[in-house]
């Protein structure tokens, strides 16, 4: 074969390659080309799961979304003005004017805070948190149709954060109760609320917990815990299940930014519905009273004890002439039954014991030197006087109201092992103390003398009289810091 004709096949070989490999290039980009065009398919069965669920929450929003109301309150705070030196001086006051020195005087600010309500009556009864129209001098309701009414204080409980406020209007939508004490961990719920202001704002989620005590927010404790976004302005609003029924009073939220971090807290309806009721009929709260202090089986003391678990309330005093007193209840008692209902702690015993009716007897199982017996004690509604103990100490820290620290709190709180002492948890408008401690603060020494606990605190205030003045240490934001309050 000549070069000619050699270089003619070489050359119709490699055309004959290139055409094969372009067909094959062209094929794969044709396959991929294929299969991005291709769009991703959705079940059927899932589409339609997801349409219903999203149909059925739906429902539910637009069915308790107007029995939610927005709350506003409003507050007339006093404030020191500032002092002139010259206020005196005739020539500024000829210069300037007699109004001259007016700063001196105390000026009137108003303080607005908004919050929630849940219609539960169509006569105008609406459930919300006491938080939310705390010393209020006015109160403005809106409804879901824009529609705005001014409230009235029926009632207000601090002890469990609830209260009741009235407007003049009947044949509202309302919400219907359902029962808290079959709820479930795992259940879906709804919270409908106003945070920021943001009116009617529905959120989803599932019960976390139930039964979460010793959280620090209220006196008596029994919360809801969820993971549905709870945000400031939430107070107050409802937390519904599947099928639309109120079952907790949204409250509040454990967060280190003071936004929402996926833990909050809702009062039961069971426990809601009571205060209501009692506030309703009467504007107070009567609760049952035993008359002792308790505190929790640690796994220390459930050896010391003779325990086979660390569950129950120990009994650390008794106070006198109570029905626990004349029950025979002793120091060191160790109570794991109340009324046919087991006492996992003291917080769970407390709240049985508070929403027994007075008069009611009822049976208790005790154990005392490791032997189990069965006593039967009168409740009976806590006297007026011992309810109004602090109002009697008629010093500079009259208005103070504490708690005793417990784990949680400390926690909350972020408070040291090494600090004890009792918790400033509310101060009274008016208390001389009102401008100089604060809520959270920890007091831990009064005159020197270190506190440790309610009682302590009570027999220190019992000494002091009107004209004293009182060195307080007080832990605060990390700081232990003397005060002075002077008459």
């Amino acid at each position: 074969m000549n070069i000619g004709k050699r270089s003619r096949v070489l050359v119709a070989t490699a055309l004959m390659a290139g055409i094969i490999i372009g067909l094959a290039v062209s094929s794969d980009l044709s396959r991929t080309t294929q299969a991005y065009a291709q769009e991703p398919t959705i079940p059927k069965e899932a589409s339609d799961i997801l349409s219903k669920f999203g149909a059925a929450m739906a429902a539910v929003a637009a069915a308790v979304k107007p029995t939610v109301v927005n709350i506003s309150s409003t507050q007339t705070i006093k404030t020191q003005g500032i002092p002139s030196p010259f206020l005196n001086d005739p020539f500024f006051r000829r210069f300037f004017g007699e109004e001259f020195g007016l700063r001196e005087r105390p000026r009137e600010q108003k303080r607005v805070s908004l919050g929630s309500g849940v219609i539960v009556d169509k006569n105008g009864y609406i459930l919300t948190n006491y938080h939310v129209i705390k010393d209020a001098d006015e109160i403005k309701v809106t409804l879901s149709d824009k529609r705005e009414f001014k409230g009235k204080v029926i009632g207000a409980d601090s002890k469990t954060d609830l209260a009741v406020v009235k407007i003049e209007s009947n044949h509202l939508p309302v919400i219907k109760l359902g029962d808290s004490d079959k709820l479930k961990v795992g259940e879906t719920v709804i919270a409908v609320g106003n945070p920021f202001g943001l009116n009617q704002t529905v959120t989803s989620g599932i019960v976390s917990a139930i039964g979460r005590a010793n959280v620090g927010i209220a006196d008596y404790e029994d919360f809801i815990q969820t993971d549905a976004a709870i945000n400031p302005g939430n107070s107050g609003g409802a937390l519904v299940n599947a099928k639309g029924e109120l079952i907790g009073i949204n409250t509040a939220i454990f967060s280190t930014s003071g936004g929402y971090q996926g833990i909050g807290f809702a009062i039961p309806s069971s426990m809601a519905k009571a205060v209501m009721d009692h506030l309703i009929k009467t504007g107070k709260v009567v609760r049952g009273w035993l008359g002792v202090s308790m505190q929790p089986i640690t796994p220390d003391l459930a050896k010391q004890f003779n325990l086979k678990e660390d569950k129950g309330a120990l009994v650390g005093d008794v106070t006198e002439a109570s029905p626990a007193a004349e029950a025979g209840i002793q120091r060191g008692d160790v109570i794991i039954e109340y009324d046919g209902k087991e006492v996992d702690e003291p917080s769970n015993l407390r709240n049985m014991i508070a929403d027994t009716p007075p008069n009611k007897v009822v049976p208790l199982k005790v154990l005392r030197d490791g032997k189990l017996m069965t006593i039967r004690v009168t409740i009976e509604e806590e006297p007026a006087e011992r309810q109004k103990a602090l109002q009697k100490f008629d010093n500079q820290l009259k208005g103070v109201h504490v708690k005793n620290i417990t784990p949680e709190l400390r926690k909350r709180l972020d408070i040291p092992e090494r600090m004890n002492g009792v918790v400033v948890a509310d101060i009274e408008e008016g208390s001389p103390a009102e401008n100089i401690l604060a809520e959270n603060d920890l007091i831990v020494e009064i005159d020197k003398k270190k506190i440790h606990s309610i009682k302590e605190y009570e027999a220190a205030l019992e000494k002091i009289k009107p004209e004293q003045n009182i060195l307080v240490l007080i832990y605060r934001n990390g700081l232990t810091i003397y005060m002075t309050l002077s008459p």
